[in-house]
């Protein structure tokens, strides 16, 4: 079997990112990197996401924010090499405080004047009593009372789907970088372009704050609390709390204990019948799906729940399987209403839960329906298509989507609670010559001292060519002893008192590199 087809096996990575991994990194660093234009006077490039899910979520902000997540998961297999992951977040990051990161905040003022015109399909997403005279979800509505106009997206009373999310995105990027930033200023952009200033750590402050007055929830759109939407705002706190050791995320779990009582109903059997969609609190109306498609309501809650109160999400996991029958071996899921948004998190769910029966079952129709593919001029991006009949692949889908090919179970949920940081002793790698070369791989073992580098052709027609990058932080570094592919390796100089350059050919490389140490910890791995 060859390397390629190895590593295509859905769902089960190796020791190193698998080639759709690597192949979704690819298309990652396009997106990211490609300059665009994100001003009032440009438009984003068309392969973000800005058309999944309207009305509520076709704004290419989503598209941002969801990107980052399988960032820190790639890290468990790399975390040696994190430049091209900085890289990413920081452009993430850089196009989610400008005019189109907040673009519906900054355009959608007011009470919208075509609510009486909405589709049918939008109507299905609004209590029936206030069809004709009620916003839908998606428009903010900035100006209404009792809130007036507030341009600030971040210190809005609502909208706290926007600071959240980049609440989050700035935990990944410090997580992933491992740099201090919490105190740096970040400019955003607001009604009118007008630019105001936050750090990360006010931000976090401010969301917390908000949670400990609102024990409902703050609310996103003027005036809609969407536990979807609260739970990602808790799981950004959540990250803050693992990076810096505060305790902003202590507000979070009295929502959690107000939504069991107020935002979830059961039927007199104990099965799932209503979860609130949204809540209204000036209208004091709970919006739900019908019937099974409850189960809808509740399922994107999951990804950000589950590293919060794994118990909680798991119990509404299986309230919502049972509920649509995607557990149940006997009821085929190619008759039911297949939504590949809840599939994609229900299969991440059922990884993350060992529910091998239903990942099993989801993980069928995903590479029967979803069209994995590796496209682009040299075949090594990768995404799956979803059914869609597009020139670029969905981002908001495929980012939940490649979490269950990137990592094993448990590496989200380690994110947040058992957070691995840099250590400054440890060997990394730097000056990495990405999208050239590629690295599936790069670990150290300090027992042993050693570090353990794979590497490719991330640009396949670059394979052969020479590169160079450098290893920082070796004790020692005269004294290390390196083989490639298994041979002794020459091509190496040192460059100062603790690095090395390590010359090659851009291609699939095994390269072991040890480095001087004491034995203790190799006597003990020994015994």
């Amino acid at each position: 079997m060859s390397r390629r087809a190895e590593t295509l096996v859905a769902g089960k990575p190796a020791a190193g990112l698998n080639d759709r991994t690597l192949g979704w990194l690819r298309f990652m660093w396009d997106k990211a990197t490609t300059d665009d234009d994100w001003s009032d006077l440009g438009e984003p490039h068309a392969w973000w996401d800005r058309y999944s899910v309207p009305p509520m979520c076709a704004f290419p902000r989503f598209d941002v924010a969801y990107m980052g997540y399988v960032l820190p998961l790639m890290l468990e297999a790399t975390p040696a090499w994190r430049e091209a992951y900085t890289r990413i977040a920081d452009e993430l990051i850089r196009r989610y405080v400008s005019f189109w990161g907040a673009v519906d905040w900054c355009t959608l003022i007011g009470p919208d004047p075509g609510v009486d015109r909405y589709p049918p399909e939008w109507l299905a997403n609004i209590p029936e009593p206030l069809r004709g005279r009620y916003a839908m979800p998606g428009w903010t509505g900035n100006g209404v009372e009792p809130w007036g106009l507030q341009p600030d997206p971040v210190g809005a009373d609502g909208n706290l789907f926007y600071r959240g999310w980049l609440n989050l995105l700035l935990g990944i990027r410090r997580y992933v970088s491992d740099e201090p930033g919490e105190g740096r200023p970040l400019d955003i952009t607001g009604y009118q372009n007008r630019q105001f200033t936050w750090t990360h750590k006010r931000m976090a402050e401010f969301i917390s704050a908000q949670f400990r007055t609102r024990p409902q929830g703050p609310h996103c759109e003027n005036t809609k609390i969407w536990p979807f939407c609260v739970s990602a705002a808790g799981l950004g706190l959540k990250l803050y709390d693992a990076l810096f050791g505060t305790t902003l995320h202590e507000p979070f779990p009295r929502w959690v204990d107000y939504a069991r009582r107020h935002y979830i109903s059961l039927t007199r059997t104990g099965e799932l019948d209503t979860f609130a969609f949204y809540y209204d609190p000036v209208e004091q109306r709970r919006m739900s799906l019908p019937g099974p498609l409850v189960a809808y309501d509740a399922l994107p809650c999951l990804l950000y729940l589950y590293p919060q109160d794994r118990e909680f999400a798991a119990w509404l996991y299986e309230l919502s399987m049972r509920r649509l029958g995607w557990n149940d071996p006997d009821e085929p899921l190619s008759k039911l209403d297949l939504d590949p948004h809840q599939l994609c998190t229900a299969l991440w769910m059922a990884r993350e839960v060992g529910d091998t029966g239903t990942e099993d079952r989801i993980r069928a129709i995903a590479e029967r329906d979803f069209q994995p593919r590796f496209f682009g001029e040299e075949n090594d991006r990768f995404a799956f298509w979803f059914g869609y009949d597009s020139t670029w692949p969905r981002g908001q889908l495929n980012a939940t989507m490649m979490l269950t090919e990137c990592a094993g179970p448990g590496a989200w949920w380690r994110v947040f609670n058992e957070p691995q940081p840099a250590s400054a002793s440890e060997p990394v790698l730097r000056g990495i010559d990405y999208p050239s070369i590629g690295v599936r791989r790069a670990q150290n073992d300090m027992a042993r001292h050693v570090l353990t580098i794979e590497t490719t052709a991330a640009t396949p027609s670059r394979r052969g060519d020479p590169t160079s990058f450098t290893i920082d932080r070796l004790p020692g570094p005269a004294e290390v002893s390196i083989t490639v592919d298994g041979h002794d390796w020459s091509g190496w100089h040192v460059t100062s008192g603790n690095s090395i350059q390590l010359d090659l050919d851009i291609g699939e490389h095994q390269i072991r590199i040890a480095f001087p140490g004491d034995g203790s910890g190799e006597r003990e791995s020994r015994a």
